[in-house]
């Protein structure tokens, strides 16, 4: 499954989100770990910061984040990986999507989809990558002039009024 997530191509980041996920870590105390992280970026300061002693990243670790998160957050610390936790939790949640076949799709529309239209969307995306979920993000943007363009994984369904205008305007000018 494909999500719209951006990963970079940091494979320390992405072997450290697999290494994750696969230590079977409750969701539950990955998000604490997070919201933590995005609570109190001093924290990210201190983990980064080269002159802090080890043994204190470590007492903090100890203080602040759930118990099972511990010794993957001190061993990313040892080897001066905590500036790629944002990185980490992408490539774990993409792991874990992938998993419970999660699809992650956009869709920008100049007006939101009825519920009877987003359902339909999402059984569409559900048959054609087979996934068992299917999140659609909702985007707005006025210079489509009317209609939606659908963007899951790398394949795009544009059912723009600007779209249909562009391909028309490139079949007369040919």
């Amino acid at each position: 499954m494909q999500t719209n997530k951006e990963i970079r191509c940091s494979s320390p980041a992405v072997s450290y989100g697999k290494v994750l996920f696969e230590l079977g870590v409750p969701e539950e105390s990955v998000k604490k770990t997070k919201e933590i992280l995005e609570a109190v970026p001093q924290l990210s300061d201190l983990f980064t910061n080269p002159t802090v002693a080890l043994k204190k990243k470590q007492t903090v670790i100890d203080r602040v984040f759930p118990e099972d998160m511990r010794n993957f957050l001190k061993t990313a610390c040892r080897y001066q990986r905590m500036d790629l936790m944002d990185e980490i939790f992408a490539a774990y949640e993409k792991c874990r999507d992938e998993q419970d076949k999660v699809l992650h799709a956009v869709l920008t529309c100049t007006v939101a989809p009825g519920d009877e239209q987003k359902r339909g969307m999402e059984n569409f995306l559900s048959r054609k990558y087979g996934a068992e979920k299917v999140h659609i993000e909702v985007r707005y943007d006025a210079d489509l002039l009317g209609g939606f363009i659908l963007r899951a994984g790398s394949d795009e369904y544009d059912w723009s009024m600007k779209g249909r205008l562009d391909r028309l305007a490139q079949t007369l000018a040919h």
